[in-house]
């Protein structure tokens, strides 16, 4: 069993790790001070970056219960990602943001994606306008070195991209950035990053700032993805990583339709992957159980996705299988549980042995008493234990006089569970009736052959599959 690292931890870093866990979300730096266990996972995620980097593809869906450490997954394939030099673009799935729409949601989640485009220089986002400096910085220098005009150098660099949908308004937007480069226009080049991420909403103030005829809308979400990977090659990079995350958002939209035309989609990306028709260009899905395996809302409800995404019969009675598209998370063990705790306690003391303010002994116990008070949930789902081990923490830091063994047994569990669930708990079925004449009970529109019109027939069909005669 390894321990934390001597390493002294900066005091910046320190109180983003210890602010983001407590507060029960994934910190945005740090991850490697607090990363144990799911060896096998990171790796099989590993080969896939270095696919990417290889102008290849990849997709993988990383189902994990509420809890479980599923964002703080994506968010360490993220960094490494960006140390393996891939350009990454990340955002949570909402109601307003989704794969496939027609009331502008697929355009909002395109924006935020480019919004939180990170490079290993720019780890925070917002480095569209860097990625775009790098390709044209790239063309000055060959511009120097052949005595060929920059603009001409640009073109034919970026005619591979008019074989795919939109890539000539794409290559024209570039051209307009250099344009506002070479003479100083800064507005143009504001207007051009303005339409790589998606900002315009309407095609006419996109003609009159660039001259181009199509913007990034809901129709063309998935194509202008694809086209920003093949971008980022030309510019240096390995590929695009795409990280999506709270895809139970799309679980729980009611309409059935609203719901097959976002798994059309992930049909769409899956073909692309697994066909090789996209180049340099990754998707990580992060998702729960009940996102995949319900058979009215999830995934398996697809047919075609169901095929795609059923796991291999073999990986049974402890046999795994990490190259398909599914990578469940593998609990926490308790040993990894305790070297977890121990890193925590060590980023609390800043890197300073000497500051620890539990010992080793008080770890264990710590440990025994969330067993019993919530049983193993408390390292297979640890977000809670967690926060509650660094409110111990931070109670000791701010009390010196207070002892551990004093704390512990005021420390307060519960099991963790999922909120977004809530809502779409089945109604409890009704009565069986015997009889099929009709009852002071049994109303005359029961929704069975519901006229047109009432409200039993204008509800969406999940609402009734609940029903029962």
């Amino acid at each position: 069993m390894t321990g934390p690292s001597a390493a002294a931890i900066r005091p910046r870093e320190r109180d983003a790790l210890l602010q983001s866990l407590r507060a029960g979300v994934v910190p945005r730096t740090g991850q490697q001070h607090v990363q144990v266990g799911r060896v096998n996972e990171v790796q099989a995620l590993l080969s896939d970056i270095h696919r990417i980097n290889d102008g290849g593809a990849g997709s993988r869906f990383i189902i994990g219960d509420y809890g479980s450490g599923k964002t703080f997954f994506l968010h360490l394939i993220r960094s490494i990602a960006l140390q393996q030099k891939l350009v990454t673009v990340h955002a949570d799935l909402s109601p307003d943001r989704r794969l496939q729409a027609t009331g502008g949601q697929a355009r909002s989640l395109y924006a935020e994606l480019t919004r939180n485009m990170s490079t290993r220089a720019k780890a925070d986002g917002g480095a569209m306008s860097s990625v775009v400096e790098r390709f044209v910085t790239q063309a000055l220098t060959e511009s120097r070195a052949s005595g060929e005009a920059v603009e001409t150098i640009i073109r034919r660099d970026l005619d591979q991209l008019s074989e795919l949908t939109g890539g000539y308004d794409f290559a024209e937007v570039i051209a307009k950035y250099w344009q506002g480069h070479d003479t100083g226009n800064e507005q143009l080049k504001a207007d051009a990053v303005r339409w790589l991420r998606g900002e315009f909403t309407t095609r006419t103030d996109a003609r009159a700032a660039l001259g181009v005829r199509t913007i990034v809308d809901d129709s063309n979400f998935y194509d202008q993805l694809k086209l920003l990977a093949l971008f980022v090659r030309l510019a240096g990079f390995g590929g695009l990583l795409v990280c999506l995350d709270e895809m139970v958002n799309l679980y729980k939209l009611a309409n059935s339709q609203a719901r097959n035309s976002n798994y059309e989609q992930i049909l769409r990306i899956l073909n692309d992957s697994t066909q090789g028709t996209a180049s340099g260009l990754g998707f990580v899905f992060g998702g729960t159980p009940d996102f995949l395996l319900d058979p009215r809302r999830g995934l398996y409800s697809y047919a075609a996705l169901q095929s795609r995404l059923e796991e291999n019969s073999y990986a049974v009675d402890g046999l795994v299988d990490y190259s398909g598209p599914i990578l469940r998370l593998s609990s926490l063990t308790p040993e990894d549980f305790y070297v977890l705790l121990t890193k925590l306690r060590h980023v609390q003391a800043g890197g300073e042995k000497s500051a620890y303010l539990i010992p080793d002994d008080g770890i264990t116990a710590y440990m025994r008493h969330c067993a019993q008070r919530i049983g193993d949930a408390y390292f297979r789902t640890p977000r809670n234990t967690i926060k509650s081990f660094l409110d111990l923490l931070a109670v000791l830091e701010q009390n010196p006089g207070r002892q551990w063994e004093d704390l512990l047994v005021g420390v307060k569990l519960d099991h963790e569970s999922n909120p977004d669930l809530a809502p779409l708990t089945p109604a409890e079925p009704a009565p069986q009736r015997t009889t099929p004449t009709q009852t002071a009970e049994t109303p005359a529109n029961s929704g069975f052959g519901a006229p047109h019109g009432s409200p039993l027939a204008d509800r969406d069909d999940d609402e009734l599959s609940a029903f029962k005669l």
